[in-house]
């Protein structure tokens, strides 16, 4: 008698087919629609990103150097000859410098990247929401991060927030992985992750620790030991993972390496921990430029997002997810929701317990709430760090917010949606619409010039879909889908706006904003700084301005002398003179530096990494930042630079560069640019003053 033939094993689905259908339990629509919200992300952050140029040149031309250089792309060095490096680590850096390496200098070559990282961003914030909150909350979350006006600006933009967003991003995803099974794989995971987003912008990496280590203690389905060590296990892969590189450049003889920039003592820890770490909480920031403790960067206390300044860059559905993260916390306290089928087999097995246990779901809470503790902790921390914070802040910082204010208004949506037929949950949705369309209205008020009828637009269209909330007991299923579908609509028509705004107008310099113009900032526009005293030109940014200074473009005072805001002569306009942008050399001055490159070290040496930044993009070639990006670190000291000198190093010294208003930091660039003007003869070569040291 023949045995029966064994059956087949199922046909595994071709990748191609899973890409454009999605999981299984899906709806149909869903994935078509993730693949239209990417595309029109990526149009979004990619169209026309060649016309902000360099973009921040200090880190473009940091890119370029580690592009010629392993040391310099190591280090995260201004330039290919190691002076010195950034004020941050150099992780961003590293992203830049490959694709530089790979496809040439090139505007294109150093801001694609950051545009990828906005795509990769959006999805992974799609896919983490989804896995508990289903399709819909996954495609709101995603298209509230992709819309969100200081994303689009940052991830068309060449600072490191790019990269610490998407980091932070798949950290919370691999945190959702990690409870969904209580896996220590996944858990270390994530804090390689945060790790490395130490190494992209230090300690503002570790504002979303708090939220994920909670989230896993209460949600993760094993006992509350084995979960305290697991998250020991997460936090010392974080250290190692962040560790590694701060022990190198801390270990390494200072002569064997370049000079750590924004330190005072050529320090990585002082760094971390002073200019980049404390000082941004309490305003002692020795050698940063402008006023401490929160004078020169707005005024700090809880209504600082919802200012003139930070309001329009995140803050257009803050309030709806405050509203949504506190009723979403009170409806699942009120009426628990257990976890979908109680644990699987897997889970439970994974996490060493027993059916019973599983079953009973007797340790942890439900995945809902795992998730409004996750993004709800993510935005509670940072929000009120940034609302504090009495140091250095600039309004593109917001960008942190962005993940988990969309996160938030999806998943606590969701919440709400499922009591919908309740009439104090439907009059809460109809709150919260209306809220945010009044909010909305007040944020382009403070831009009343520029297009007028979105602002009636999105109020009619907010309020009417919140009178509409307040009948959905009544309505069919299709109407009310409608009416949700009109009140997100009012949510992002403002955000749109603005984030088209943003994506149609270049941005350089080192404090770029979103948006158009708004009126009672504090004077820094699409350009990266308004001229002191002054709106940056083309209609951009902040109104108003810092006192002191000179215009953009305006070369004052001896070379490095002063404390105005004073650029050498070819400074594009739209920066803080020659401290917040670069110096744009023409074609006689870009040939003098050239010629004869390869007997210096140094082609030219320069006060301020963004007066050197433009030189050295212009040429290609090492050009030395004195005092690094503020002018005020004591590298070079004047003997050393006199030393480079008397050996040949450097052959020409540029003028004409202003310095910041230095907060304790040190004089040596004064003293250097002083030393020069007195040993040395000026000649004037396409309008900047060149001293030939040679």
């Amino acid at each position: 008698m023949l045995a029966a033939p064994a059956p087949a094993p199922p046909r595994r689905t071709p990748l191609a087919s899973r890409v454009l259908r999605g999981p299984a339990g899906d709806p149909a629509w869903t994935r078509p629609a993730l693949l239209v919200l990417l595309v029109a992300t990526a149009l979004l952050y990619l169209w026309g990103l060649g016309a902000s140029g360099w973009a921040n040149s200090f880190y473009s031309a940091a890119a370029q150097a580690g592009s010629a250089s392993w040391k310099a792309f190591f280090y995260g060095s201004s330039d290919a000859s190691n002076a010195i490096t950034v004020d941050k680590p150099p992780a961003s850096l590293w992203v830049m410098a490959l694709s530089v390496r790979v496809f040439g200098l090139s505007s294109w070559s150093i801001l694609v990247p950051q545009a990828l990282m906005g795509v990769g961003s959006v999805a992974l914030l799609y896919a983490t929401v989804r896995r508990w909150s289903g399709p819909v909350a996954g495609l709101l979350a995603g298209a509230i991060l992709a819309t969100t006006p200081v994303a689009v600006l940052m991830f068309r933009f060449n600072n490191p927030d790019a990269l610490l967003v998407l980091l932070m991003v798949a950290g919370a995803y691999a945190t959702v992985r990690a409870i969904e099974t209580a896996s220590t794989r996944w858990l270390v995971l994530t804090g390689v992750l945060v790790g490395f987003g130490f190494l992209t912008k230090m300690l503002q990496a570790l504002l979303v620790v708090p939220a994920f280590a909670l989230a896993y203690l209460v949600a993760a389905p094993t006992p509350l030991r084995r979960r305290i060590t697991q998250v020991l296990w997460g936090g010392l892969a974080m250290v190692v993972a962040a560790g590694w590189w701060v022990a190198i450049v801390e270990l390494v003889p200072a002569r064997y390496r370049p000079y750590v920039g924004g330190s005072q003592d050529n320090s990585i820890l002082e760094l971390t921990l002073g200019y980049n770490g404390l000082g941004r909480l309490n305003g002692d920031e020795t050698g940063s430029v402008g006023g401490g403790q929160g004078g020169g960067w707005g005024q700090t206390g809880l209504t600082r997002l919802f200012d003139a300044e930070n309001g329009g860059q995140v803050a257009w559905l803050l309030p709806a997810a405050l509203m949504l993260l506190i009723t979403a916390f009170a409806l699942l306290h009120r009426r628990p929701v257990p976890r979908a089928g109680g644990l699987s087999a897997s889970e439970a097995n994974a996490g060493g317990l027993s059916a019973s246990e599983a079953d009973a779901g007797k340790l942890g809470t439900d995945r809902t709430r795992a998730s409004l503790i996750l993004w709800g902790g993510w935005l509670l921390v940072t929000g009120l760090v940034f609302s504090l914070m009495q140091g250095i802040f600039h309004a593109y910082y917001n960008v942190a917010l962005a993940p988990a204010v969309g996160a938030v208004v999806a998943v606590g949506a969701a919440v709400l949606w499922r009591e919908r037929t309740n009439p104090a949950v439907a009059a809460i949705l109809a709150g919260t619409t209306a809220i945010t369309a009044l909010w909305a209205w007040v944020l382009l008020g403070r831009s009343a010039d520029w297009h007028p009828w979105l602002r009636a637009a999105v109020l009619v269209l907010g309020l009417a879909s919140a009178a509409a909330f307040l009948l959905a007991g009544r309505l069919a299923r299709w109407a009310v889908s409608l009416v949700a579908a009109a009140a997100v609509g009012a949510g992002l028509l403002g955000p749109v706006g603005y984030a088209l705004s943003t994506a149609s107008t270049p941005h350089t310099g080192a404090i770029p904003t979103a948006g158009p113009a708004v009126a009672g900032g504090r004077g820094f526009g699409p350009g990266g700084g308004g001229g002191p005293g002054g709106g940056a030109p083309g209609g951009g940014g902040f109104r108003g301005g810092l006192p002191g200074g000179g215009g953009p473009g305006g070369a004052q005072g001896v070379p490095g002398g002063g404390q105005a805001f004073g650029a050498p002569g070819g400074t594009r306009g739209g920066g803080m003179g020659g401290l917040l942008d670069a110096t744009t050399p023409d074609a006689e001055l870009a040939a003098a530096l050239s010629e004869d490159a390869g007997s210096y070290t140094w082609v030219a040496a320069t006060v301020g990494a963004n007066n050197a930044a433009g030189y050295q993009l212009a040429t290609e070639l090492p050009v030395m930042a004195i005092g690094g990006f503020n002018g005020s670190d004591p590298s070079p000291t004047l003997e050393q630079f006199q030393r480079y000198v008397a050996e040949g190093k450097v052959h020409y010294f540029l003028g004409g560069a202003g310095l910041g208003r230095s907060n304790g930091g040190s004089d040596a660039a004064q003293e250097i640019a002083a030393w020069v003007a007195d040993n040395f003869t000026a000649t004037t070569v396409g309008g900047v003053t060149l001293y030939d040291l040679s």
